[in-house]
């Protein structure tokens, strides 16, 4: 224990005496890997409920670092770009065509405004329009798109508050729109560089416990709390689409809203004081408020308190209502959820939650319809008689679905699913859901049957499917299965299963993914409605499989394998490798050892992707499994080092055993929690050459009240936090490790010091270590001048350590002490 406190303070030693500096540009990657990145992508798509039309979405990979680098406000957990009143973080598209499903190609939209920043696209209720938003250089204007003539205008000047999002709500009449409008009396913000202080900053602790993760991106000062709220504060205002406007709310910090499926009511939550320096804005206090669609008050019907002190335990809650939501089903009724164990997991109780409705005019305590032996997790509505609910529990990681009479609480919920979530290969599916005549989602019936759709995966491969299920008694009846071995099939959505129509998306490794209508009930009959094509051709030849292989204790592992294009397996020569991974907790081995890769998923090279060094001579294991597996009494992380250097050492003794692999030239990488596996890794064990660790977190003891999917505080069990902290073993380190982490990274747990103190101390200790910081990134990066100089830094790193290393590892002993 003494060790452990040791280090604790030792945080706090300062070795910034010892860094070195080196000066860089932005660089680029060679051209094997620079052909793959600045490639256009295919257009992402959004299709109409009856699926007649699809609306085609066009936007660059990547934005600009001049992009990041405009003004931005961290607040409350936001990031918020306050001269244009909307996320510094959005992601637009800069183009849009529709297409009918039966056109052979999409027709360019007209009118669109010049240099398009698009985003918050919301269908009108029958669907002939869109309306969406255009950010320009002072702020956000309101656009809608006419579906049938292809043609969109602007209908407001830019003067709509997007902060807080849900900033468009379509009125029932698809004449209206409800918008979120910056107030005529927002008052100037202040500066927080150089506004004078008018006190210190006091926090002040109660007595009680409030054990929150390390949020970021919180208020800290009383100047954050004014400029938080005046970026909140909105005035609603109904927009007509003629252009004309008529205020409807005074300001408030609106947050959600949502008409009823009638349309004739309108729920409105906004935020109130105090405000935290704790938690994000999302847990401060609230009240929701229900108004006709005129803006007449009918009642409030929640008032929420700060959550700042929730129960410990990742299945804690608040007390009172929560989940307040529209009955699908239904004109015009609420649904809202109460805790029956007082939110606090260790409670024992019969039922932790119960579910109510709640009529007009929305007073007083609802009607009771359900309790959930665990905590309530959904409703699919059906009818007046059939609805499916869900609950969960993370601990056992339990799933329960059940079918209940919602107009008859004393009828006894039937539960026809009781699993393990993470036991993939038991998935019944999702069901089937369809508009009604509020153009809701609800459960399609067929007398007392629905509908599931599944993923598939099984111990012979991945092969989706479509269920029939009786709800009466659970029974189910195999309608279609894919039967694909060369291809992937997914099944994205039910057009009409009445009629066997089902839209799927179909891929190869080298066939970029394109939609289809099939119908289920004639396999013959397939229709392709996009042609997009592969844009990375040089991946064409690579040669991509699913290994399956062993761990020492027995537990089946799995890693999709990439080998160069023209290596000769049956004279194979031994190439370096790569394996990229990310650990996955489990509470039992037999979801830890199941196979969910599919060598057919298209072969994509996202930013952050190691297959790019398939094309620079390198194997590559992708996604390698990583279990850490914590059955009965025992959590995942009792054992997580142990368990983690087994998987590395069955990973490469896999590929070696193949004769592919030169086993004193592996690297390994990973990002955000891969990172921390890849510290720990390299200081445990001397299985690897050199090691990439991108956003990672290094030190747990930073991270106090619990990180991934660890519920015990450091004080709980200091040994586990002490074991799984690469920076206490900074010692141990004596393989090359690259640190990139971005400098505004908002992510829970991984603050851009963690880099920062790691590789102090890995400098001071004299170990082998680049650390990389990227201006204006967050936990993942986004401007294409980081992305290309992250390739070029890790591209300089393997070529240096791994594939031109010299010497050999020392393999007598590959698990440290």
């Amino acid at each position: 224990m003494k060790k452990i406190l040791f280090s604790f303070l030792g945080l706090f030693v300062s070795f910034s005496g010892l860094l070195a500096q080196e000066n860089l540009t932005y660089q680029k990657p060679p051209q094997e890997i620079l052909e793959l990145v600045d490639v256009p992508l295919a257009p992402s798509t959004i299709l109409d409920s009856e699926g007649e039309m699809m609306i085609f979405l066009y936007r660059d990979q990547y934005k600009s670092i001049a992009e990041l680098s405009e003004e931005e406000l961290r607040l409350g957990g936001l990031r918020i770009n306050p001269v244009t009143n909307i996320s510094s973080r959005a992601r637009y598209y800069n183009n849009l065509k529709v297409k009918a499903i039966d056109a052979k190609t999409p027709t360019q939209v007209k009118g669109l405004p010049e240099e398009p920043r698009l985003a918050n696209f919301n269908w009108s209720p029958d669907e002939s329009k869109i309306a969406f938003t255009h950010t320009t250089n002072n702020g956000v204007e309101l656009w809608v798109l006419n579906i049938e003539d292809a043609r969109a205008k602007k209908l407001t000047d830019a003067k709509l508050n997007a902060n807080m999002r849900d900033v468009i709500n379509w009125f029932k009449d698809n004449k209206s729109i409800l918008v979120k409008m910056l107030p005529e009396d927002r008052k100037e913000l202040i500066n927080p560089e150089t506004a004078v202080p008018t006190g210190p900053t006091v926090s002040v602790s109660d007595g009680k416990e409030a054990q929150n993760r390390t949020y970021q991106d919180l208020l800290k000062n009383p100047n954050d709390e004014y400029n938080f709220e005046q970026l909140a504060r909105a005035e609603l205002v109904k927009i007509n689409l003629d252009g004309s406007s008529k205020k409807w709310m005074e300001p408030k910090m609106f947050g959600n809203v949502s008409f009823s499926p009638n349309g004739e009511y309108v729920m409105v939550s906004h935020l109130k004081k105090p405000f935290s320096y704790l938690v994000p804005y999302y847990r401060f206090p609230s009240e929701t408020t229900v108004y006709t669609k005129d803006a007449k008050l009918v009642n409030q019907v929640n008032d929420e308190p700060l959550l700042e002190d929730l129960p410990k335990g990742f299945m804690s809650t608040q007390t009172g209502r929560r989940s307040m939501r529209w009955r699908n089903d239904k004109p015009a009724t609420l649904v809202y959820v109460k805790a029956l164990d007082e939110g606090e997991p260790e409670v024992e109780a019969e039922y932790r939650d119960e579910v109510f409705l709640l009529n007009a005019p929305f007073k007083g305590e609802g009607k009771s319809i359900l309790k959930t032996i665990d905590r309530f997790s959904g409703i699919t509505w059906g009818n007046d008689n059939m609805a499916i609910a869900d609950d969960y529990w993370w601990n056992n990681r339990n799933t329960r679905t059940y079918v209940f009479n919602p107009s008859d609480a004393s009828e006894k919920p039937e539960v026809i699913f009781d699993r393990n979530y993470q036991d993939r290969y038991s998935d019944p599916g999702r069901f089937v859901t369809t508009k009604n005549e509020f153009g809701q989602s609800i459960l399609k019936l067929e007398d007392e049957n629905a509908f599931l759709l599944g993923a598939g995966f099984s111990e012979e491969g991945q092969f989706p499917f479509v269920d029939k299920i009786d709800l009466e008694n659970g029974e189910t009846e195999r309608l279609y299965q894919s039967k694909y071995n060369d291809k992937k099939e997914t099944l994205i959505e039910a057009l009409a299963i009445e009629d066997g129509e089902i839209l799927v998306r179909i891929e190869s490794a080298a066939e970029y993914p394109n939609y289809y209508i099939r119908n289920i009930d004639n396999d013959e009959d397939l229709t392709q409605i996009t042609s997009f094509k592969n844009p990375f051709k040089s991946l064409e030849d690579v040669s991509k499989e699913v290994i399956t292989y062993q761990r020492d204790d027995g537990l089946e592992l799995n890693g999709t394998l990439y080998l160069p294009a023209n290596f000769d397996k049956n004279n194979p020569e031994k190439l370096p490798m790569i394996i990229w991974a990310y650990p996955r907790e489990y509470k039992d081995k037999n979801s830890a050892s199941q196979n969910t890769s599919n060598a057919n998923d298209f072969t994509y090279p996202y930013y952050g992707s190691p297959i790019y060094w398939v094309n620079r001579g390198y194997v590559v294991l992708d996604d390698a499994s990583f279990p850490i597996i914590g059955e009965g009494e025992e959590e995942p992380n009792d054992s997580f080092r142990k368990q983690l250097v087994a998987n590395g050492k069955a990973a490469i003794d896999a590929v070696d055993d193949l004769g592919y692999v030169d086993t004193d030239r592996v690297a390994v990488g990973g990002h955000s929690y891969g990172a921390f596996m890849t510290a720990n890794l390299l200081s445990h064990s001397n299985l690897f050459a050199a090691g990439i660790a991108r956003s990672g977190a290094y030190n747990r003891t930073l991270t106090p009240f619990g990180f991934q999917s660890e519920e015990r505080s450091y004080w709980e069990a200091p040994d586990v936090y002490y074991n799984m902290s690469p920076f206490m073993h900074a010692d141990k380190m004596k393989t090359p490790l690259l640190l990139i982490h971005g400098e505004a990274d908002n992510n829970s747990g991984t603050y851009p010091m963690q880099s920062e103190r790691y590789f102090n101390a890995l400098k001071g200790l004299g170990a082998t270590a680049r650390l990389v910081m990227l201006p204006k990134e967050s936990h993942g990066y986004s401007a294409k001048e980081s992305v290309l100089h992250v390739l070029w830094e890790q591209d300089q790193w393997l070529e240096k350590y791994v594939k031109n290393r010299e010497g050999n590892i020392n393999t007598s002993e590959k698990v440290k002490e």
